[in-house]
């Protein structure tokens, strides 16, 4: 099994910046990858961006590209997602996911709790 932990959520003005974080723990050596997914609310779920372990292979929703980027610290079995520019159409629960094997824009394998992202007008 494999446990997410996020961190980094908040309440920021639009134009502004957040950091989130997400620490796996348990079996780490089972994962390929790890990225992100949000859900605003009356929507779906959503893909936002991914990594494999190295960086050698990134993912972006074309909606975040330019202002959000991924990043992983495979020592510290550790992914974030450095968001800027946010906007208000960005507020939503962000959820960290782990891959096994390829990266899906579906779903993770396993998934984090979750971190309310707010960003006001």
């Amino acid at each position: 099994q494999v446990q997410l932990v996020e961190s980094g959520g908040g309440l920021v003005q639009a134009g502004g910046s957040l950091r989130l974080s997400c620490a796996a723990s348990g079996r780490t050596s089972s994962l390929y990858a790890m990225g992100w997914f949000r859900q605003a609310p009356g929507k779906e779920r959503e893909f936002v961006a991914a990594i494999n372990w190295r960086g050698s292979i990134t993912y972006a929703a074309d909606s975040v590209k330019g202002r959000f980027t991924i990043s992983e610290d495979y020592v510290k079995s550790t992914v974030y997602l450095q968001m800027n520019s946010l906007k208000p159409e960005d507020t939503a629960v962000f959820y960290c996911a782990a891959f096994i094997g390829s990266i899906r824009k579906n779903g993770g394998d396993y998934w984090g709790q979750g971190t309310q992202v707010t960003v006001s007008s």
